[in-house]
C-alpha cells in the first residue's frame, strides 16, 4: 500500500497519524471510497464533488483544492503501480484538544492510502453471498444523515460483525421503519415484477457512485429501474438481488436470512456485469480529465 500524508508518499508501515487527531477520537471526518479500473481512477470528478459536499455539510475545510485532491490520487496511484486497485481517501477535522470541540484542532488533515481490496472470495462470488439482517438499524437523515460520508460507521461495522458471527458474508440494514436502507458497506439493488428496484435515500440509502452507473447503465439496456421504499419481505422473495458500491462492485445475494434469493440463475445481473465493465474502460479518462487544473499543493 502507498500512502500520501502531508505531502509525500510512503508506504504504509511509515505513515503516521497523530493520536490527538479527532478522526481518531471521534470520527470527526469525511472519506471517499474509489476504484481504479485500467489504471485510472472511476468516476474521479463526481468522487470530489461527493467529498466536497460531505466536507462542507459538517462544516470542515479541506485543506486544499479538489482539483489538487484529484492529482493527489492520480500520484499516490502512479506510486502503488497497479492497473486496478482501491483509493481509501480522508480528510480529518486534525490535531487538537480532548473534547469534542471541532474549533479546537488546528488544522485538517489529508490522507490518500492506494492498495488492493478483496471484500468477498471467489467462490462466494461466483454461488452468491449469504446475507442476514441485522438486528441494528439505520439512523434516521435527521439524526445522521445518510448523504454524508464521514467517518462514524459504528452502525455498518455492528452490522458486519453481527452477520460474521452468524456465519453469513454480508448484514443487510433496515431502518426504523422496517423498510431495507442498504448493506453494510453497499448499496442494495432487486429484480421485484420485472423492475430493478433499489431503496431511496430518504430510507437510509447513501446515494452511492456505484449506484448511479448502476441505475445509467441499466436505462441504456432498456431495463427499467425504480427507487422506490422495499420492505424486508418483498426483498426475500425478489427473483434477484445484488449488492454494488466501490470497494465491493457488483455482488451477487444467494441467501437472505438462510432464504434463497429467486431460482439461482442472474439474467438481469449479468447483463449490467458486461455493460459495467465495458464503462469502465471507457468513462476513466473522462472523470480524470476533469480534475487536471493544476493548483498549489496542500
Amino acid at each position: 500500500m502507498k500512502v500520501w500524508m502531508e505531502g509525500r508518499i510512503v508506504d504504509d508501515k511509515d505513515a503516521r497519524l497523530s493520536v490527538r487527531d479527532h478522526g481518531l477520537l471521534y470520527g470527526d471526518g469525511v472519506f471517499e471510497g474509489i476504484r481504479i479500473y485500467n489504471g485510472r481512477a472511476f468516476r474521479l470528478a463526481d468522487h470530489l464533488t461527493r467529498l466536497g459536499f460531505s466536507a462542507a455539510y459538517i462544516g470542515l475545510e479541506l485543506p486544499c483544492s479538489l482539483e489538487r485532491i484529484g492529482e493527489i490520487i492520480e500520484e499516490t496511484a502512479a506510486a502503488f503501480g497497479k492497473r486496478e486497485a482501491y483509493v481509501r481517501l480522508l480528510v480529518t477535522r486534525g490535531i487538537g484538544d480532548f473534547g469534542v470541540d471541532p474549533f479546537a484542532c488546528e488544522e485538517p488533515q489529508l490522507v490518500c492510502m492506494v492498495g488492493g481490496i478483496a471484500l468477498y472470495d471467489p467462490k462466494s462470488m461466483q454461488a452468491g453471498i449469504d446475507m442476514v439482517t441485522a438486528s441494528v438499524r439505520k439512523p434516521p437523515p435527521d439524526v445522521l444523515n445518510p448523504e454524508v460520508k464521514s467517518l462514524n460507521y459504528l452502525n455498518s461495522v455492528m452490522a458486519k460483525r453481527e452477520a460474521r458471527l452468524r456465519g453469513a458474508h454480508e448484514g443487510l440494514i433496515l431502518n426504523l421503519q422496517g423498510r431495507v436502507a442498504e448493506a453494510s458497506v453497499a448499496n442494495v439493488f432487486a429484480w421485484i415484477d420485472g423492475a430493478l428496484v433499489t431503496p431511496p435515500t430518504i430510507d437510509g440509502a447513501l446515494p452511492g457512485i456505484t449506484r448511479s452507473t448502476v441505475i445509467r447503465l441499466a436505462g441504456e439496456l432498456g431495463i427499467e429501474t425504480r427507487i422506490r421504499s422495499i420492505g424486508h419481505a418483498e426483498l426475500m422473495r425478489a427473483d434477484e438481488v445484488f449488492l454494488s458500491g466501490s470497494g465491493a462492485r457488483l455482488v451477487p445475494v444467494g441467501r437472505l436470512d438462510t432464504v434463497m434469493i429467486g431460482a439461482g440463475s442472474r439474467p438481469v445481473l449479468e447483463r449490467i456485469e458486461d455493460a459495467f465493465r465495458e464503462f469502465t474502460l471507457h468513462a476513466t479518462e473522462v472523470s480524470a480529465q476533469a480534475v487536471q487544473s493544476r493548483s498549489l499543493p496542500c
